[in-house]
Parts: structure tokens; C-alpha cells; sequence
């Protein structure tokens, strides 16, 4: 079980979420920006994000003391109204992430837990994600399936 308290990100947590976004993304591959641009572009975003109630976005994290040491993201994306039998609000989790030296303490599990609570809060239909390999096995755990229908188109070439 993870001693590390979770709670929701607000805008004044943006620099130090970009600098845990910077982190986990930059572990996975090379980065093509500077950490220093990157994170002040990222912390723009987090800020207005986490600001703005009508964003869709919400946060949650660890922290040990005052420094976060993970956390994770959610968008609430509604459909357009539909007359059938069919979902129409949705939850997209992501940028779940935990520093190395706090892994392995339940602190991810912890996270996903507190947004998947506020998620059974909400009239919500579901909640998808995109899972790195690692992250399969946590997600499983939680009750995550694999689902067959989602397709993409991917634009950037």
C-alpha cells in the first residue's frame, strides 16, 4: 500500500507536472524539443487546463510532501446525443506516471484508483486509454479489457 497521499492537480501544480510530463515521455523516446521549452509550453497548457472547470481535463497526484512524484490525467469526452441504446460520455485516462524510485509501492494503483472513483461518480459510459506494454498488467488489474473496435488515422505522416 502507498503512503504517498493523493490529491487533485490545480494550476499552480502545472510546473511540476510538466517536469514529471517531460520525465516520462523523454524515458520513451528522444525528445525533439529542449527540456526548457518543453516544459514552459506544457505548463501554459496545464494551467489553463486545470483553470478552465469547462476543460474537460482533470488531475490527480502523488506527492511526497510538497513534490509530486506522479500522477494522471483525465478528459471527459462527451458523444453528440444519440436516440439508440448507445454510449455517450466518455472517459479518456492518460499520462499515468510514477517516478522510478516510488514505483512498486501501490502509488500507481492509488492514482488510476482515484480516477476511476471520480469516474463511477459521474454518468459516464466508460473510460478507454492507450496502455504502454508495462502498464497492461496495472490496468488489467483494475478491470480494464481489450476492446477491438477503435481505429485510427494517423495524420502526422
Amino acid at each position: 500500500m502507498s503512503a504517498t497521499p493523493i490529491r487533485i492537480g490545480t494550476p499552480g501544480d502545472a510546473p511540476a507536472l510538466a517536469a514529471l510530463r517531460y520525465e516520462f515521455r523523454a524515458a520513451l523516446a528522444t525528445p525533439r524539443e529542449p527540456r526548457a521549452a518543453f516544459v514552459m509550453r506544457c505548463v501554459e497548457w496545464m494551467e489553463r487546463a486545470l483553470r478552465d472547470a469547462t476543460s474537460g481535463w482533470r488531475c490527480w497526484l502523488a506527492a511526497d510532501g510538497q513534490e509530486p512524484v506522479g500522477n494522471v490525467w483525465l478528459y471527459s469526452l462527451p458523444k453528440i446525443p444519440n436516440p439508440v441504446d448507445e454510449p455517450e460520455v466518455h472517459a479518456y485516462v492518460t499520462n499515468l506516471y510514477v517516478r522510478p524510485a516510488f514505483r512498486g509501492q501501490g502509488t500507481g494503483g492509488h492514482l488510476l484508483g482515484a480516477a476511476l472513483a471520480w469516474c463511477r461518480s459521474q454518468p459516464l459510459d466508460s473510460v478507454i486509454l492507450w496502455p504502454t506494454h508495462e502498464s497492461r498488467s496495472l490496468y488489467r488489474r483494475h478491470g480494464f479489457e481489450r476492446a477491438d473496435d477503435l481505429m485510427e488515422l494517423s495524420l502526422s505522416g
